[in-house]
């Protein structure tokens, strides 16, 4: 066992003996190492500023991951490298992404601009056989928010720094890299603090399995992009932290003929092709699920744990038919994911016991998916409704039907009523879909909030539904996707 965090800055290592449990990696960085080039901008993950760049080993490649260090507990960089915007110039020579940051004109006040830096960073190091384009640079920075509106700029300068494959004084150093990343991997349990109180991160899934069913009063942390806004904005103080980061065999992707399982923390980023191969409407949804920074972090498992009734993921994942299998202590369950949400902020999961896998059955002959997010803002929002739908379709008969929404009820929820309204009625004859669509009154009542009033939220689940029959009857050779109130087809602005 050991007794403290490590990580390295600048070929260092670095050793926390004695972090509070929920230390931010920012605060270390702005407030012991007095690394103040990583700014503070919302403490919530959304703008950005914060970006840094975590250097792992992953298996045999060298990834370079950038993180909102204001959300991201310190203890989450174990066995990583930390890279922030002062480490980028060498020798008084900026780096290609500062210096075309710098001729292009990409920073007005210049608070953000740390942040697009590191985001291009790390765009400047993923494998690529050429140089991006704007829409891949316009995805790669759509979590970072610039407040005086320059993005043009921005993404000016990340084409122009990234035209051409990685070649700086980091990938020059890559070697001396990996051996001293390999160093600090080890397979020993972290534990720090007393029994009542603790910071600590297990290996295996044995470990974690007898630590918390001893300590079911233990808060379980994956990606911390939403444990962060926790301590962020409610200021909580946990008294036992259980992070996951470092359990192996919870971070498993098995792509099977039949069904892909991905364990409890992989990473939304890690999923995304495999999701995408499922269906494209899949990887569409990933694509906008919220910035790329917490894609990085967030975890498919802490996504469906969390509960929350407005999740992008749940939604598709009950419309799939996707299976959930929880752990306590030895005895292993599993369940369908609708029955996992019970109510608002309650799930079917007893003390101790966590969620260790998602299981996604592939396709068969004759079914067909969509699947639609509105949100206010394209990127980095979260959803006002969300809908999944799968048919099972015989000709033109629909045979049968999954339909699942978010931002509908306390829970992601199945619309069982319309489901059963649904089958029998025929893709060809849009008539037949009307009671269907009356069903989803049946389902669900919708409440007013922030994001969308109780009526409009009816009115594009509705709208929804008919998008789907309509795409899946071919009736539209159009597959477009919502990307906001205004585009939903017979649903005006809310």
């Amino acid at each position: 066992m050991r007794g403290e965090i490590r990580f390295l800055r600048r070929g260092q290592v670095v050793r926390l003996t004695a972090p509070s449990p929920t230390l931010t990696l920012l605060d270390h960085l702005r407030l012991t190492e007095r690394s103040t080039g990583t700014k503070e901008g919302c403490a919530e993950g959304d703008c950005g500023a914060c970006t840094v760049v975590l250097r792992r080993l992953r298996g045999d490649q060298i990834t370079y991951e950038p993180v909102n260090a204001c959300i991201l507990f310190a203890a989450q960089a174990d066995g990583a490298e930390v890279i922030t915007v002062e480490d980028l110039a060498k020798d008084g020579e900026l780096h290609p992404v500062q210096k075309a940051m710098v001729d292009l004109h990409g920073s007005q006040c210049g608070f953000c601009t740390p942040g697009f830096v590191m985001a291009l960073f790390a765009l400047y190091h993923q494998p690529r056989a050429m140089s991006v384009d704007r829409a891949q640079v316009n995805d790669w920075i759509a979590g970072n928010l610039c407040r005086c509106t320059g993005y043009r700029p921005i993404v000016d300068a990340g084409l122009a720094s990234c035209a051409l494959p990685a070649s700086d004084w980091f990938t020059a150093y890559e070697p001396e890299a990996r051996q001293a990343l390999a160093e600090l991997k080890d397979t020993d349990d972290i534990f720090i603090g007393t029994r009542d109180r603790f910071l600590a991160v297990p290996a295996t899934v044995l470990s974690l399995a007898k630590l918390y069913f001893a300590n079911p009063d233990a808060t379980i942390i994956a990606g911390a992009t939403d444990v962060g806004l926790w301590v962020t904005k409610q200021l909580r103080q946990f008294q036992k932290v259980i992070f996951l980061n470092r359990v192996r065999g919870l971070d498993e992707i098995e792509d099977r003929y039949d069904a892909v399982s991905f364990g409890a923390t992989v990473t939304h980023a890690q999923a995304i092709p495999y999701l995408t191969a499922i269906d494209r409407d899949l990887g569409e949804l990933m694509r906008r699920f919220a910035g790329n920074q917490v894609r990085m972090a967030g975890t498919i498992g802490g996504n469906v744990a969390n509960g929350s009734p407005i999740g992008d993921l749940p939604p598709a994942l009950i419309a799939l038919g996707a299976t959930l299998a929880l752990q306590r202590g030895e005895r292993p369950r599993t369940m369908p994911i609708e029955n996992f949400f019970l109510d608002y902020g309650k799930q079917d999961r007893q003390p101790g016991e966590f969620v260790r896998m998602v299981r996604i059955p592939k396709f068969t002959a004759g079914e067909q998916f969509r699947c639609y997010k509105i949100s206010k803002r394209f990127d980095s929002d979260i959803s006002a409704v969300m809908g999944a739908f799968k048919l099972r379709i015989d000709g033109q008969r629909i045979a049968g039907a999954r339909v699942a929404f978010g931002g509908m009820a306390a829970i992601p929820k199945r619309a069982r009523a319309t489901e059963k309204a649904l089958i029998e009625s025929r893709l060809d004859q849009p008539k037949s879909w009307d009671d269907a669509v009356a069903a989803l009154t049946e389902d669900f009542s919708p409440i007013d909030d922030m994001r969308a009033s109780a009526a409009y939220r009816l009115t594009a689940a509705r709208a929804l539904l008919r998008k789907a029959l309509t795409e899946i009857g071919g009736t539209s050779s159009r597959r477009t996707r919502v990307v906001g109130f205004r585009e939903v087809a017979g649903v005006g602005a809310a």
